[in-house]
C-alpha cells in the first residue's frame, strides 16, 4: 500500500514522502492515527503541487537576498554618536544600531544577529562590516561612526 506521510514516522520515513507500506500497518495505525493519507491520484497532486509550491517561495527568497547584496554591496553605512573626551564613544556600536540604520536608509528588514561586525566599535573611524542575507549570499559594507554635530 502506498502512502503520503503527515508526520515523520519512524522506521517509514519523513513527512511528505512517498512510501510503500505493508497493508496491515497503512490500514490499521497509519490512516486511523492520522500520520498518513491513502497515496491516490488527488494526494498525490496536492503533494507535488505543495513541493512546487516550496521551491517558487524559495526562488522568490533568494532573488530578493540578490537584490538586496547588490543594493548593499560597498555602500557606507554613517551612524551618528556621542563621546566623550578623547573622542571615545559613550557605549560602543552594535550589530542592532547598524540593522536600524540599514532599514531606516535602504528599507532592508534584516535581523541583528545576521550582521558580523569584525570588532566592537567603541571609537570613531570606518569598520568593515557582513550582513548575512540568505544561505552563501552575503553583503560586505563599511560603517563609518562620526561624532554628533554641537
Amino acid at each position: 500500500m502506498k502512502v503520503i506521510l503527515l508526520q515523520d514516522v519512524k522506521g517509514s520515513g519523513k513527512k511528505g514522502e512517498l512510501v510503500n507500506v505493508s497493508d496491515g500497518y497503512g490500514r490499521n495505525y497509519l490512516l486511523p492515527h492520522k500520520l498518513a493519507v491513502e497515496a491516490d491520484a488527488k494526494a498525490i497532486n496536492e503533494m507535488k503541487n505543495a513541493e512546487q509550491s516550496r521551491q517558487y517561495k524559495i526562488e522568490q527568497e533568494k532573488a530578493k537576498a540578490k537584490d538586496n547584496a547588490d543594493k548593499l554591496s560597498n555602500q557606507t553605512l554613517t551612524i551618528i554618536g556621542k563621546a566623550g573626551k578623547g573622542g571615545k564613544l559613550f557605549g560602543s556600536v552594535t550589530s542592532k544600531e547598524v540593522a536600524a540604520e540599514l532599514k531606516r536608509k535602504y528599507g532592508v528588514d534584516i535581523d541583528k544577529r545576521k550582521v558580523i561586525l569584525e570588532s566592537d566599535i567603541k571609537t570613531f573611524g570606518t569598520y568593515n562590516c557582513e550582513v548575512k542575507l540568505y544561505t552563501g549570499i552575503s553583503a560586505k559594507l563599511k560603517v563609518m561612526v562620526t561624532e554628533a554635530e554641537g
